[in-house]
């Protein structure tokens, strides 16, 4: 779909703009055999959820990044972070020069399952679009994010959505009402690749639980809004590569059923876990148990679908 920004005229005036981008999960994630090219096939089904970044871009005369919260002092400032890769491309892409000052406020666990630096890459190009006045589409702004990672296109997008190829094939699909999710944070990261490796390494072995399969199920399910039946087909290929790696997480999983969630799952890669609550409140009670179970580092609450990378200032 085509976004024009209405607000333009006040960004060229302001020379700044803000942008506030979420975090994704996967309800569905299906990964097939390792390709020639080193990714794999995947059928996952992304949802955006209330965890929230912040991006404020400001006019320069030259590209530099700044960062606080999630990460900060631990997280690159040049060209192998995201954020600085989504302004070079943006720039290359419509001929003018890759110059703005950004400032990311990271609230998105780093290295978490949650794509936080994907986030912050989609809300880069969102941002620098309305900055520099090029006006691109979000279809053609998630054409320049599949340049640059899996994730990055559905985060420009948001709401949920079908993902194929390596994930970058975006398609949207409908999600009845509002999803509860308590997200348990665990203390330190994960590699995706990692995880990958660790996938084929159990498959090699024989030892990797059965593949999730089709997402027609996941589909059909979020056509209704009941929890108890999304509960059921929720599905994840690399919880057992996650887990491998990270045996402790086999504990915080346990603990939120022991709690009463309708579902826990690995969200991505990992090493975050997620908890499907019946509503609102079911999701505070939830997340309180478990921060008093000491299971995670950071116990927080979200509901989704959200909107994707949005100007917010």
């Amino acid at each position: 779909m085509s976004l024009a920004y209405e607000e333009k005229p006040d960004f060229m005036a302001s020379g700044s703009v803000r942008v506030r981008v979420p975090a994704k999960i996967n309800l569905h994630l299906g990964v097939g055999p390792l390709r020639a090219d080193g990714y794999h096939d995947l059928a996952t089904v992304y949802q955006a959820i209330s965890l929230y970044d912040d991006v404020h871009a400001h006019r320069s005369d030259t590209l530099a990044l700044t960062i606080d919260g999630e990460g900060a002092g631990s997280l690159p400032l040049d060209d192998d972070n995201l954020a600085v890769r989504a302004v070079k491309a943006l720039a290359a892409h419509t001929g003018l020069p890759a110059h703005a000052r950004l400032h990311i406020t990271k609230n998105i666990p780093v290295a978490g399952g949650l794509a936080g630096g994907s986030a912050d890459c989609a809300a880069t190009l969102v941002a620098c679009d309305a900055l520099w006045g090029t006006g691109l589409s979000r279809d053609e702004l998630a054409t320049i994010a599949a340049t640059l990672g899996s994730d990055i296109p559905f985060l420009v997008l948001g709401g949920t959505a079908l993902g194929t190829g390596r994930g970058e094939q975006v398609n949207p699909v409908l999600a009845a009402g509002t999803w509860h999710w308590v997200v348990g944070v665990a203390a330190g990261g994960l590699s995706t690749p990692a995880v990958y490796r660790e996938i084929d390494r159990l498959r090699e072995l024989g030892t990797a639980p059965d593949p999730a399969g089709s997402p027609d199920p996941l589909l059909a399910a979020l056509r209704q809004p009941d929890p108890e039946v999304l509960a059921a087909v929720l599905a994840n290929d690399l919880q057992a590569a996650a887990v491998s790696l990270r045996p402790q997480l086999r504990t915080t999983l346990h603990a939120g059923i022991d709690e009463g969630a309708l579902a826990a799952l690995v969200s991505g890669s990992g090493p975050t876990c997620l908890f499907l609550a019946r509503d609102a409140e079911h999701a505070n009670t939830l997340a309180a148990s478990l921060a008093g179970r000491g299971v995670c580092r950071t116990v927080r609450t979200a509901h989704g679908p959200v909107s994707g990378a949005r100007v917010t200032a």
